[in-house]
């Protein structure tokens, strides 16, 4: 187990403070200036989860409320709004500065018997195929700010491998669908609520970028202020979150300075193990006087 991924088990393992009050760390995720959306996302659902017994989440619903501060804690205060016979549903606030950063509604299933089709998954050469995360930080390091470089390099816990990588700094306008294969060697024996954790915090990776595409934009242009505002996600199969998933992404719709993107998520055999979707700010950055 790296370092790095020795640290997003631990991210994600809230302490109780309360029989149904938990406190996250706000530090250590993707991002230093604000806390990553997937982050506050998969607190919120392993502060739902030690709240239920015997079922797993089958689907998520969460707004951003306002930017997480990574300096101080997170604390989650859960509302046990229903056990019933086959689902039970918990509501999350998630609170910094007493002030609400993130709402979640989490549903978990007992399982039932019924019937299965799927769509397929696309035809993507497998992640052997396409370059690591650090071939990408090797192509651009030069033309990252040097103050910025040690961030931009630092070792992340999910392995990516990027289908037909963009140029960061003068990206082309291209179609809305992108890919991009990912996986936690770390997560091999972990039990199916945290590989759900895993898969949270991992599904808000690459996702807003989908409505920047068509435009020929980038998070490194400097055009754009972009925020996730809010996210929805469905569990449909066991993850082993240790095994290389497809993660399938598009943005059908961007207008009034917002973005709409969907992705799908594959196990490596083709199973659909999960759906997103999130919107997102996609607003015009303003030049200082």
């Amino acid at each position: 187990m790296t370092e790095a991924e020795r640290q997003l088990l631990d991210l994600l393992d809230v302490e109780r403070l309360e029989t149904d009050l938990f406190r996250g760390t706000g530090s250590g995720g993707e991002t230093p200036t604000r806390i990553y959306g997937g982050q506050v996302i998969a607190q919120a659902l392993a502060a739902a989860y030690r709240t239920v017994e015997d079922r797993l989440c089958h689907s998520l619903h969460a707004y951003f409320i306002r930017p997480g501060d990574p300096s101080i804690p997170v604390i989650y205060q859960v509302d046990r709004a229903r056990d019933g016979g086959s689902f039970t549903t918990r509501r999350v606030v998630a609170i910094q500065h007493g002030r609400q950063i993130l709402n979640l509604s989490a549903s978990f299933h007992a399982g039932d018997a019924g019937w299965d089709h799927q769509h397929p998954m696309p035809e993507i050469d497998g992640p052997a195929a396409h370059p690591t995360r650090q071939t990408l930080q090797e192509r651009f390091i030069d033309r990252i700010p040097e103050k910025q470089r040690a961030e931009f390099t630092r070792p992340r816990p999910i392995e990516i491998r990027e289908v037909e990588p963009r140029d960061m700094f003068e990206p082309i306008p291209t179609d809305d669908r992108h890919y991009l294969w990912f996986r936690m060697g770390a997560a091999a024996g972990a039990d199916p609520a945290t590989q759900h954790l895993l898969l949270a915090y991992a599904s808000d990776m690459g996702l807003l970028g989908s409505g920047l595409r068509p435009h020929g934009l980038s998070w490194y242009t400097r055009q754009v202020n972009g925020a996730s505002l809010d996210h929805a996600m469905w569990f449909h199969a066991p993850i082993r979150f240790e095994n290389w998933h497809l993660y399938a992404m598009d943005s059908p719709w961007t207008g009034a300075g917002r973005s709409f993107n969907r992705g799908k998520v594959y196990a490596e055999d083709g199973t659909l193990v999960a759906s997103v979707a999130q919107e997102g700010l996609m607003r015009r950055l303003q030049p200082r006087d």
